[in-house]
């Protein structure tokens, strides 16, 4: 296993090139190949030798030739085989490359040293080349071993030949600037066998990067993913969930292409119809006093574990929590799926919550009790309005249940005759007399019942307990001894289930024969614990260490040749989408002027090469004169911009090739053009001269060669040597000018082939068409060649290099599209990400406010309890009390749904309204039926509202009669389209609350404290119309400008008789300019 922390990095954040897994990577994607490439070359070759010995009938003279190519050939089958095994074969990689190079140099030097004299310095040139060449490109050595390696090859052959070359009958001059000739071709060789393992070595660590983060993002798009759906899942159930979701990223869709919003009449309404439901209403007694003795950690708490109890019974009772309002707590039994049980459920749920408060009474003292209520009917449930969605429904059903709870009785289960009809006798009941309670009931004629709960008559035996544990705590405050108790409850906090890998398991996918383990939401952050972050941590290492070792495997059972994958088409692998393939056709290569560089170099060295060997004559200086020009100009089209940067601003055409110098890279049409000059321009340069080599046959005369053998003697066997020479270095400088097309790696593939083809059918129709003595047999006594007519060698030696550069272009072009194809998944799988990111930050921003969301989520994530205290906060209610009479079920609105559709366009506009820069500050916090609940102030740092200036600490609150005026002018437009008259009724307090996050599975943000209920009051008492404030709140407005009129003293339910005011509208219009 790797070590933690290695695979999952940024930008900043680099994993080495040694990591074990990147090792593993370049040895499936590139070494694994490459030697199967070379190995299979490498045995074609030596066969078709020894194929031809036989055919010539020369196995008596090169048996030792023989024998250890034989030899060589049953250890390249073993370790063919020993490729399978890659554990074993990985692991000795090393050796096994070493091994290759020993048995490579051997057959090199076995034809050189079968005799004892007259050694020829060009013999075995091309086969050492050969060596060096494959092992920068094609066996698994580093950097600096393939140097090591391929100088001591060139050396080896330099200096063997030379010390047996010395007593040759040759010319010493001619033998000297043969050996300078040699020393060229491996210097040559070696320099563009470095610069192509090297540009391999950064495409294999680029592509590994690439392929990493792809993976890394595909990770976070499933745990973004995981996010998402939690989240929503947080808020609204999952029958509803998707659709909203959907409508989401197409909203993003259509705002990232810049394109038009469709244009409806009406918003989205995401509301359904449920019939046979059981709605539940529970209220806890006593707690409004409690909490007005509670600090905001013991509020949070205290409602958080409590509520997370009551969760808990829920899930068990098959019922679905709605909402919590203050300490109101109402579920519904039959949502999603009907359920023919729904009313025992709810009842059920009702006395486990009775339960529940009961035995938090037992145990700290605290007098507080539970009230419930529950009716079954039908409902409307889902979602409105564009902001702080919450799950909710609606029908005069629910009114009722409502309406039943607070005609409840203390520590009882209150249920209507449509419940008890549902329950036919599962339990007993008695009469609930809820008409004397609430003359709602009383005027609708409701019959009521109170549940008799079965534990009520079992023997209470709990009177032995020691009473001792609640005396001694009296002591403390009521608040605190709740807080103590409910907190042994372990309620789980907001938002912690988003952390467990067990939420979510059908993202689970199956590697290597076992389940993959899911992945934590959460990678980065600061946790409750460093135990929980490490592991959590170590998770995800994990997973993306058993995904990149399934990428890898893939790629290893895959391969250029065979490939089966859906994103190329077999051994052209032209990618199945046509766009990526014109991607890829059009992609930049950024190195390629290196190209053109290492281009250049080999055409310096063929000119040593030629000048070394080649007698001087007038067409060999012209005609590299020509080519030379060109590569200059090439050259100097490519390097401009960088050379001739400064003169370009005086000179307009160094200014326009310097323009044209930045496209090279980039554009097709301009690169490709030049690379074909080049390549070809080396390709013909190479073989040009070699008509210069026809005249040396005059220096031969019949009387030489007898019976189709050469005989040279004394001053011939210079004339004949040299004659050869010619002959064969042309060929190696041929040989040169494949290596030149092979560097230019990124170019086609297509392109290489042809031009490689085209040259390789011309240099051997050329070499095969050259004069006697060219096709004649040389004598064994003067040459050490494996075949004794130079013409065959040269043949074989042009094929092997012609195949090999082939192969090795198709196994580079299928890498390159490689890297093409995992940058455009990386691409679309980031577009993708953001896209999820997106959502989830719309999602949150509908949860909580964003300054809570990033208490939560993120980077600096945060798993204790949220809660605040702010000493300043303006809250107000907006209620459209008309809508309850304009609500009505009937087939004409479709039982009710196209009267929520209207009340979906007043929330709606409301929302919009929050959009403005001038209400950034007003922070929505839920739909109360038809009233409006939003409150400001509440981004302002807690405790730093003393250190403002009391004209800016009390903005927010001129700001919020504002946004209330704004409601009233929405609600006027609404009036004017649907030909209604609704009116609003504000209420409006400033003061001191308490905010926080409760409840685990939905969490809710929510404020509570005196201000709010005031606030409450303020808008139940008021007047349609009109924004009903509290004498302090009127006070402060009048210092903004406000006009504000004396209501007088009113009644207010808990407060008792409290002067109130109305502000005066039309004059506040034109007074909140300034608070702009």
């Amino acid at each position: 296993m790797p070590a933690k922390g290695k695979y999952f990095f940024n930008e900043n954040d680099d994993c080495r090139i040694t990591d074990p897994l990147y090792e593993k990577y370049r040895y499936t994607s590139q070494q694994h190949p490459l030697l199967l490439l070379l190995l299979f070359i490498a045995i074609i070759f030596w066969t078709i030798l020894i194929i031809i010995f036989f055919v010539k009938d020369d196995t008596n003279m090169h048996l030792a030739f023989i024998i250890a190519v034989c030899a060589v050939l049953v250890i390249f089958a073993v370790m063919y085989l020993l490729l399978c095994i890659e554990s074993l074969f990985r692991r000795w990689l090393t050796l096994f490359g070493v091994m290759i190079w020993i048995c490579f140099l051997t057959i090199g030097y076995i034809p050189l040293l079968e005799r004892e004299n007259d050694f020829l310095a060009w013999e075995q040139v091309p086969f050492f080349l050969f060596i060096i060449f494959t092992v920068y490109t094609m066996l698994p050595f580093g950097m600096r071993d393939a140097v090591i390696i391929s100088v001591l090859s060139a050396l080896s052959h330099i200096i063997v030949l030379s010390v047996l070359s010395k007593d040759s009958q040759a010319d010493k001059r001619s033998l000297l600037f043969q050996v300078l000739a040699n020393a060229v071709i491996f210097l040559c060789g070696n320099l563009m066998g470095a610069f192509h393992k090297r540009q391999m070595q950064v495409a294999s660590w680029d592509l590994y990067r690439y392929t990493l983060k792809c993976i890394q993002v595909r990770m976070k798009l499933k745990i973004e993913k995981r996010q998402q759906e939690n989240l929503l899942l947080s808020i609204l159930p999952a029958h509803i969930s998707m659709e909203m979701k959907l409508a989401i990223i197409e909203r993003l869709k259509e705002t990232n292409d810049n394109r038009q919003m469709h244009d409806n009449n009406f918003h989205s309404l995401y509301v359904k119809r449920h019939q046979n439901v059981s709605i539940l209403y529970a209220d806890i007694v006593g707690f409004t006093r409690l909490a007005s003795d509670c600090s905001p950690k013991e509020l949070v708490v205290m409602l958080n574990e409590l509520f997370g109890k009551f969760d808990q019974i829920a899930k068990e009772n098959e019922c679905m929590r709605i909402k919590i309002l203050g300490d109101c707590y109402y579920c519904v039994s039959g949502l999603p799926v009907s359920l023919p049980v729904h009313a025992r459920n709810c009842v059920k749920m009702g006395l486990d919550m009775c339960e529940a408060i009961k035995q938090v009474r037992e145990a700290t003292g605290v007098d507080i009790n539970m009230r419930v209520g529950i009716h079954s009917g039908n409902v409307l449930c889902g979602v409105i309005g564009l902001r702080k969605w919450q799950y909710d429904v609606w029908s005069h059903d629910v009114s009722l249940a409502n309406r039943m709870e607070s005609a409840g009785v203390p520590g009882r289960v209150h249920i209507t005759e449509a419940t008890l009809n549902h329950l036919g006798k599962a339990y007993e009941v008695e009469e609930g007399n809820g008409h004397l309670r609430d003359p709602y009931l009383e005027s609708m004629n409701i019959k009521t019942y109170l549940v008799v709960d079965p534990r009520s008559k079992q023997c209470v035996s709990n009177n032995h307990l020691p009473k001792t544990r609640v005396n001694d705590g009296l002591k403390m405050r009521a608040s605190v001894r709740m807080t103590r108790y409910l907190e042994s409850w372990g309620a789980a906090r907001p938002f912690a289930h988003l952390n467990h890998r067990e939420s979510v398991s059908s993202d689970s996918s199956i590697s290597q024969g076992r389940k993959r383990k899911e992945i934590p939401l959460c990678s980065t952050g600061r946790q409750r614990t460093s135990d929980r972050n490490s592991s959590q941590k170590g998770r995800i290492e994990e997973d993306i260490y058993d995904e990149m070792m399934s990428t890898i495997e893939g790629l290893s059972s895959t391969n250029p040749w065979c490939s089966k994958s859906d994103d190329f088409y077999g051994f052209s692998l032209i990618f199945a989408e046509p766009g990526l393939e014109k991607e890829y056709r059009t992609i930049p290569i950024l190195k390629l002027k290196s190209y053109f560089a290492c281009a250049s170099f080999v055409f310096f060295c063929i000119f040593l090469i030629q000048m070394f060997i080649m007698p001087k004559t007038a067409k060999l200086g012209i005609s590299f004169g020509v080519v030379a020009i060109i590569i200059v100009l090439i050259l100097l089209v490519c390097f401009a911009e960088k050379c001739m940067k400064h003169c370009s601003e005086r000179w307009l055409f160094l200014r326009h090739l310097c323009a044209i110098s930045e496209k090279v890279e980039t554009m097709p049409l301009l690169r490709l053009p030049l690379a074909v000059i080049t390549i070809g321009a080396l390709l013909i340069i190479a073989i040009f001269n070699l008509t210069t080599g026809k005249n040396s046959t005059a220096n031969f005369t019949r009387s030489n060669y007898v019976n189709g053998t050469i005989y040279p003697e004394n001053q011939s066997f210079g004339n004949t040597a040299e004659y050869f020479a010619e002959k064969t270095y042309f060929a190696y400088c041929c040989i040169l000018g494949f290596i030149a097309c092979s560097v230019f790696l990124q170019m086609s593939f297509e392109l290489k082939v042809l031009l490689l083809s085209i040259a390789v059918t011309v240099y051997l129709f050329i070499f095969n068409t050259l004069p006697e003595p060219w096709n004649l047999n040389l004598s064994v006594n003067y040459t050490r060649l494996s075949i004794e007519e130079p013409r065959i060698m040269v043949n074989i030696y042009l094929v092997l290099f012609y195949v090999t550069l082939i192969l090795l272009a198709k196994q580079i072009d299928y890498y390159c599209r490689l890297d093409c194809l995992w940058k455009n998944k990386f691409k679309k799988e980031h577009e993708q990400f953001e896209t999820m990111e997106n959502v989830n930050r719309l999602l949150l921003e509908n949860v909580l406010p964003a300054h809570v969301a990033a208490y939560f989520i993120g980077e600096k994530r945060n798993e204790d309890w949220y809660h605040q205290s702010y000493d300043c906060v303006c809250v107000m209610f907006a209620s459209v009390p008309d809508f309850k009479v304009f609500y009505t079920e009937c087939d004409v609105n479709k039982e009710g749904l196209e009267c929520l559709r209207l009340l979906n366009e007043i929330i709606a506009d409301f929302d919009e309204l929050l959009l403005k820069p001038k209400f950034s500050g007003v922070e929505k916090i839920k739909t109360i039926g038809s009233t409006y609940m939003a409150a400001a102030g509440l981004s302002v740092t807690p405790g730093q509202e003393n250190n403002q200036d009391k004209e800016r600490q009390h903005a927010h609150i001129g700001i919020m009669v504002e946004y209330g005026i704004a409601l009233m002018s929405k609600l006027d437009g609404i009036n004017r389209h649907s030909f209604n008259n609704f009116r609003l009724r504000i209420g409006i307090n400033h003061g001191p609350v308490i905010a926080g996050v409760i409840g685990a599975r939905k969490p809710q943000y929510d404020i509570w404290g005196n201000t709010v209920n005031v606030a409450s009051r303020m808008e139940s008492t008021g007047e349609l119309g009109k924004i009903q404030v509290t004498e302090e709140t009127s006070r402060i407005l009048q210092e903004l400008g406000y006009s504000c009129e004396c209501r007088g003293l009113i009644n207010v339910k808990g407060k008792g008789e409290l002067r109130t005011y109305f502000v005066c509208t039309e004059t506040a219009k034109f007074q909140g300019i300034g608070l702009n």
